[in-house]
């Protein structure tokens, strides 16, 4: 019984100390844990503000950039390129404003707030943009189809109409922008010269790539920012753009468009494959109007094809046959060999260089000077070459402009094909004597012409009107004596007896020779010709030379004195009295005074 009094004693006495180290226990636990979450609060705000504290105070610049891409914009003033005039002031390219159709496909698929699906596309609207644009729709649906763009052009440059027509539509997601285009006024009279740009107003052709740089200006700058609901609420900088310049060029479009339309329809009525026209001031070089065939409408570019873009004036060389015989006469006269009135024995009519034949139509025997350019003589200009020395031969044909670039520095432009080389055999001579065996352009031959009316004085051409003097200086090249010599004698062409009478201008004095070529194939000389009449007027004070050339013509006329000279004809007739010369048939020869004012040491 002891023993069962002692256990129960000792039981107890456990129980009773579990109970007190419970006791102990519990509260040590309690404040570990609230320890625990307190220092886990205090930690996380503490990290918080830490953060906090980095990207606001520390690191705020991204926080400051995500803000500004929200709420600052930069807004542009419109910005017009630079006007196109000629000589007297009339626009020849001008910007007008125009809109442009964008989307943005992401507004245009916006989600549907109660279906939770993309908003169908409103088909009837749709369609009826892409009849007004004449567009298939689905070309539309195309363009506007990936959400994760945010802007995509649907048309540039829209009439007034069709932007009105949009803008009534209310396509959410379509939109207009403003933007200005382009417009030429004259068309495809003055195309070759202006040029035209691209969709993006950047010149692409002519005077328009030329001087790009010039003509385009930067608009005015002011950055924005604005709230919300895209009003505008502070302006942070404003920037003043540079404007654009003007060109004011040396073309007179009362003589362009004259020029152009003989040109044109000299192209019809002799079938031609294409002509070219140039038209110089002789005194101070300025291309007074420059014209070619086929032409093209720059305000209507969808079907052009490429051939009608090329400024041919200046970018064709060709073999120009008889139009340069004068050459070899004034080079005759500047080295001494011959007189003005010495005589020339083209008997019998023919000759052999080289195992080569060269020959006249018929043998003319013993004539002048002016005989020789009056009848296009072959073996009177072969002669007055050979007579010289080779390299004052090559010396005068450089001299006089050609195989060099005639200083308009227009897009394009070629400096013809001539193949220098140390030896030359006496018929090379003698066929570069009556132009062959070397290439020029329409341009090039109209500043050899414009040298000789300047009484020989070279002058660079331009088609910019400026006041500032030029690169190239004038250069005195043949003396006065001769080139008005040369001058006299080729009015002989325009009389009786001679190759071009059908250039005369009625009421003045006119100067000129023909040129009739075969145009070179594989192997030799096809059946396709080149005619030109390069020409002087009026010969008593000379003031245009005008240079006219008829590619291929295609019907029974294939001389340049019945296709090119009455051309020739009809333009000077319209460009003399344009320029209001005085009538001089009544002159006399020795009223030919121009060109010694112009005498450069």
């Amino acid at each position: 019984m002891a023993g069962n009094a002692n256990r129960r004693v000792s039981a107890k006495r456990a129980t009773s100390k579990d109970r007190q180290a419970k006791q102990n226990t519990s509260p040590m636990l309690m404040q570990w844990r609230f320890l625990t979450i307190l220092f886990s609060v205090i930690l996380v705000f503490v990290c918080l503000a830490a953060r906090a504290a980095f990207i606001q105070v520390i690191e705020p610049d991204l926080l400051i950039q995500q803000g500004d891409n929200r709420t600052i914009r930069v807004r542009d003033n419109p910005s017009y390129r630079g006007l196109i005039t000629d000589r007297h002031g009339e626009q020849l390219a001008v910007s007008v404003p125009s809109k442009a159709i964008w989307a943005d496909p992401k507004v245009v698929n916006a989600f549907d707030s109660d279906t939770g699906e993309t908003q169908s596309l409103d088909t009837r609207r749709f369609q009826a943009l892409a009849e007004v644009l004449g567009r298939d729709v689905q070309s539309l649906y195309d363009k506007v189809d990936n959400p994760k763009r945010r802007f995509v052009y649907i048309q540039r440059q829209v009439t007034p109409a069709m932007a009105n027509f949009v803008e009534e539509l209310a396509i959410p997601g379509i939109y207009l922008r403003n933007e200005s285009k382009r417009y030429y006024p004259t068309g495809e009279v003055s195309s070759h010269v202006i040029g035209f740009t691209n969709v993006d107003d950047k010149g692409i052709e002519g005077i328009e790539k030329l001087y790009n740089d010039w003509l385009t200006g930067t608009p005015d700058k002011r950055k924005i920012r604005r709230d919300a609901k895209g009003r505008q609420v502070e302006i942070i900088e404003q920037h003043a753009g540079e404007k654009a310049g003007d060109l004011m060029l040396t073309i007179d479009q009362r003589i362009q468009a004259l020029a152009y339309r003989e040109l044109k329809e000299a192209t019809l009525y002799f079938k031609a494959a294409s002509a070219s026209v140039v038209i110089v001031d002789v005194h101070t070089g300025e291309i007074l109007a420059l014209a070619n065939t086929p032409s093209y409408n720059p305000n209507d570019r969808a079907t052009v094809s490429n051939h009608r873009l090329r400024n041919r004036a200046i970018t064709d060389a060709f073999e120009p046959g008889s139009s340069l015989k004068p050459i070899a006469v004034l080079a005759a006269l500047e080295y001494g060999t011959v007189q003005k009135d010495s005589i020339v024995d083209t008997s019998p009519g023919w000759m052999r260089l080289g195992g080569s034949r060269v020959e006249d139509p018929r043998n003319y025997g013993k004539i002048t000077l002016t005989e020789i350019i009056q009848k296009s003589s072959n073996m009177g200009t072969s002669k007055l070459a050979l007579s010289v020395d080779k390299n004052f031969l090559m010396d005068t044909y450089y001299n006089m402009g050609l195989m060099s670039d005639t200083g308009t520095n227009m897009v394009g432009e070629s400096n013809g094909i001539f193949h220098e080389r140390n030896r030359w055999s006496e018929h090379e001579l003698s066929s570069l004597s009556f132009g062959y065996n070397i290439s020029v352009t329409t341009a090039q031959l109209a500043r050899m012409y414009a040298t000789i009316a300047n009484g020989g004085v070279k002058v660079p051409l331009s088609i910019i009107k400026s006041n500032e003097p030029a690169l190239e200086l004038p250069e005195r090249v043949v003396s006065h004596e001769n080139a008005m010599a040369v001058l006299e004698m080729m009015e002989s062409v325009t009389q009786e007896g001679g190759s071009g009478t059908k250039a005369r201008v009625p009421g003045y004095r006119v100067a000129g020779k023909t040129g009739t070529s075969r145009k070179a194939v594989a192997g030799g000389y096809g059946e396709e010709y080149v005619n030109i009449f390069a020409g002087i007027a009026p010969v008593s004070d000379p003031q245009i030379a005008v240079v006219v050339l008829i590619n291929e013509p295609g019907g029974d006329l294939y001389h340049a004195g019945d296709t090119a000279a009455p051309t020739f004809s009809a333009i000077v007739s319209g460009t003399l009295q344009m320029l209001n010369v005085p009538p001089d048939d009544n002159a006399k020869t020795a009223s030919i005074h121009r060109g010694g004012q112009h005498d450069v040491q």
